[in-house]
């Protein structure tokens, strides 16, 4: 049974900082790829990060480049993201979850989610 539980998000300011934590389960965490993924109001779901299964590679989208970084500790089963210099615009619920295939990380092609943790940046 696959369990995505995402935690950490909250209220800051423009330019503050959050880490975000997701504890997963149900898959042996230490082969697969992890993503974190958001959702705007209004908007569809996007691709965020995503690391390797084994830690070495990252990936990000254009628009967080130079201020998230995203890890994961394959003995705790936990995935994480660290957001710097957040902007109103990274409002979104964040979601993680596992990455079928790496080349095509932008979509996970899991269809299970968990509830996402709510980051909201305020100007």
């Amino acid at each position: 049974q696959v369990q995505l539980v995402e935690s950490g998000g909250g209220l800051v300011q423009a330019g503050g900082s959050l880490r975000l934590s997701c504890a997963a389960s149900g898959r042996t965490f230490s082969i697969y790829h992890m993503g974190w993924f958001r959702q705007a109001p209004g908007k569809e779901r996007e691709f965020v990060a995503a690391i390797s299964s084994g830690g070495d590679s990252t990936s990000y989208t254009d628009s967080v480049k130079g201020r998230f970084t995203i890890s994961k500790d394959n003995t705790k089963n936990m995935v994480y993201l660290q957001m710097n210099s957040l902007k109103p615009e990274d409002t979104a619920v964040y979601y993680c979850n596992f990455i079928k295939l790496w080349g095509r990380r932008e979509y996970s092609e899991y269809d299970y989610w968990g509830q996402g943790t709510q980051v909201t940046v305020s100007s």
